[in-house]
């Protein structure tokens, strides 16, 4: 089965980067959503796929907050599908509209390379949650083929061998009748729990998912929100470590220079309006090293984290009390077994001796503290930028 034809190559033009990857709504190069690639030579049948009601829940936050330490841990019960970064692999607006979708159509979003994701493996800027890169066989590659969406993250998070899921999924997901994309996403829930030993409680987890909790509230309305926090000056710091965060100041930068309203705007055009240190930021090719080694104010990460925390919650506060709760990255690593204990309860599974045993083993409490080993001016600054989200979570825990 050649499915690298049908999922679509590095012959699509790669547009520019967009505010955070995948997690923000990729655009192309003329500021439209990108479009599907449809399987090619598969109809759908139109037989229905069998939906059925998941007990669902999203893990929501700012990102660098533990919680891919806790897709990890959720991955280790044996009643939970845990689905890691399925909104910044496939970030599309679409998959969480009303609008429906056949089932080739779906299968396009899935399968077509992430232009942003595609591009930074191929530039060498990759991050820890890209796992397909660091399979030591696979079939696809960022540079030739390019590299399905669903496969950079979610795919190797369940299996060791994506490529083989993948060609599994392929004639069942096309076969599929036009119907919501909430419904797609249900029926691809249900299709991958059946192959990982049936567990009945769906778990998503996307970093910097906090922002879209309306779309996913208006898709899942039966949908549960835990949201995983992390305290404001070691998340900022956190963030100030990763590529990914780190572009959204550098983009808000490219934008002022271009005088744009926002990032999204930005196309590989404005290059010319841009300094030699961040043009090539919207090429095809640049070297990671104009985003890693530049100097960045802790502080802008500390107000981004604010932000992101205060919008966030007010977000939060339009779901049922009975659908969210909070918990918080640093209790979790001081009391684990109560914290575990009562995820489970949340989530609707056992906590199971085994498991919880296992998750306290995988927290890594030297995670914490590295806000405090900065020097005294650059932390008063962070804290003052924190001060916001910090204040926001007092009064909203």
């Amino acid at each position: 089965m050649k499915v690298a034809r049908r999922c679509g190559g590095v012959g699509d033009r790669l547009p520019p980067h967009s505010v955070l990857l995948g997690v923000f709504h990729q655009l192309d190069t003329t500021g439209s959503p990108r479009q599907p690639m449809v399987s090619n030579g598969v109809r759908p049948i139109g037989r229905k796929a069998r939906v059925v009601n998941q007990n669902l829940t999203f893990i929501v936050g700012t990102g660098r907050c533990g919680s891919t330490a806790m897709s990890q841990v959720v991955n280790l019960h044996p009643d939970v599908l845990s689905v890691s970064e399925l909104f910044a692999s496939i970030p599309d607006p679409e998959l969480l509209s009303d609008t429906p979708l056949s089932g080739p159509e779906f299968w396009g979003y899935l399968c077509r390379p992430n232009p942003v994701t595609n591009s930074m493996i191929k530039n060498g800027a990759t991050t820890p949650e890209f796992l397909y890169p660091r399979l030591p066989k696979r079939r696809y590659d960022a540079e030739t083929t390019g590299i399905p969406a669903i496969s950079v993250m979610v795919l190797p998070h369940l299996t060791d061998d994506p490529d083989t899921l993948l060609d599994e999924l392929e004639p069942v997901v096309t076969a599929w009748p036009t119907r919501a994309p909430a419904d797609h996403w249900r029926a691809l829930f249900a299709d991958l729990a059946a192959r990982f030993g049936g567990p009945g409680t769906v778990v998503e987890r996307t970093g910097l998912s906090i922002g879209r909790v309306p779309e996913m509230r208006r898709c899942f309305p039966e949908a549960r929100f835990l949201h995983l926090y992390r305290e404001g000056p070691d998340c900022a710091v956190s963030m100030s470590r990763h590529y990914s965060f780190r572009m959204i100041p550098l983009l808000r930068e490219m934008a002022d220079h271009c005088g744009l309203d926002s990032p999204y705007q930005l196309t590989p055009a404005h290059a010319a309006q841009l300094p030699p240190d961040l043009a090539p930021l919207l090429a095809d090719r640049y070297d990671p090293a104009l985003v890693t080694e530049r100097h960045i104010p802790l502080a802008e990460f500390g107000t981004l984290w604010s932000e992101t925390i205060v919008d966030g919650l007010a977000k939060l506060e339009e779901v049922p009390a009975d659908l969210r709760t909070a918990m918080s990255f640093e209790t979790l690593l001081d009391e684990p077994e109560k914290e575990l204990v009562r995820l489970a309860e949340f989530l609707g599974v056992e906590p199971l001796p085994a498991w919880l045993d296992a998750a306290t083993a995988l927290l890594d409490s030297g995670r914490r503290g590295n806000a405090l080993k900065l020097p005294e001016e650059e932390r008063t600054a962070l804290l003052d930028a924190c001060a916001p989200g910090t204040r926001a979570l007092a009064t909203h825990p």
